[in-house]
């Protein structure tokens, strides 16, 4: 069994990831270019970071099996994989904890001052000199997009700390414990204190957020992103937070990634930047929960049965 995963990865980020797997299996982690394009040709089941599994891709791989991605999946052509009898299936709900943990970190770490706070100790600034803004979660409203898996357990770590919580979803059943309140979208994003998004992207959500979005937002927002970064256009959020239109930005995600050297959200003192990390608890570019999920996906289909989490049928 020949798994050809690609991505950009450091060298211990592969021996993480390659031990992980059974030994008979060959393991081939490349950057996307020449190199993929030459382990394309053999490999059963490739697990795609960084490049658009489509039909130009899909006609060099002879004999795939599967297309095995994370929680997003918004790079693979799935009619066609479906069309070429190729399962595809994500890792949907595995990483819920892990991001949902980081989202409460960069609440914490922001309305905490976290950044700030430490600069200063480490910079052995006078403590009397001290001056800044902080304040407490509780009673802060929090506007979630999307009631998923990972949506569902930011609510769970909100609830602790007492705030309030809106959601807006097209297909998810509010919580029963009535602790949630569900609304609908412009009203979310209008009177909430946090905006907090967790959907898919797709045609429907590709830059759903954008300057009209953020004009309705209140200017003591701060908003959050650890989905996709298409979900938002970036030149509007740049443009929101050089205005005063929202108060900061917790970002894990972007529209171009790694994110690009020159980028203007790494010059703004409001804004917090992780390089897409929220869902790989254990180290960069890997999460054991997800390297199980992946292994015990490839034995099914090995084994001639269908994938968990399957996002197509075949006939």
């Amino acid at each position: 069994m020949k798994i050809l995963i690609v991505g950009y990865f450091s060298e211990t980020s592969k021996s993480n990831i390659a031990r992980h797997f059974p030994e008979d299996w060959d393991i081939v982690i490349a950057p996307p270019g020449k190199e993929m394009l030459h382990h394309i040709e053999d490999c059963q089941v490739i697990i795609p970071e960084h490049i658009k599994v489509d039909r130009g891709l899909l006609s060099m791989a002879k004999n795939l099996e599967l297309v095995q991605t994370g929680a997003g999946f918004d790079n693979v052509d799935i009619d066609a994989c479906t069309h070429l009898g190729i399962w595809v299936a994500n890792a949907a709900g595995v990483n819920a904890q892990a991001v949902a943990e980081h989202v409460m970190a960069l609440i914490l770490s922001y309305y905490k001052n976290i950044p700030f706070l430490d600069s200063f100790m480490k910079n052995r600034m006078d403590e009397n000199q001290l001056d800044y803004t902080g304040s407490e979660l509780k009673g802060k409203t929090i506007g979630i997009i999307g009631l998923g898996a990972i949506g569902k357990k930011v609510a769970e770590f909100c609830r602790i700390f007492d705030m309030n919580v809106l959601a807006c979803t097209r297909t998810t059943v509010a919580p029963s414990d009535g602790y949630v309140k569900m609304t609908d979208f412009d009203n979310l994003v209008s009177t909430s204190d946090i905006v907090s998004v967790h959907i898919p992207l797709n045609q429907q959500t590709k830059q759903l957020i954008n300057k009209a979005v953020f004009k309705k937002m209140k200017n003591t927002t701060l908003f959050i992103n650890t989905s996709r970064g298409g979900i938002v256009n970036e030149s509007d959020l740049i443009d929101a937070l050089k205005n005063g239109d929202i108060l900061g930005a917790c970002l894990d995600v972007f529209e171009s990634e790694p994110l690009p050297i020159e980028s203007e959200l790494r010059n703004f003192s409001n804004v917090i930047l992780t390089p897409h990390t929220a869902g790989m608890p254990d180290g960069r570019k890997f999460h054991k929960k997800r390297y199980d999920f992946f292994v015990n996906n490839i034995r099914r289909v090995e084994n001639g049965e269908e994938p968990e989490s399957k996002l197509n049928q075949l006939l």
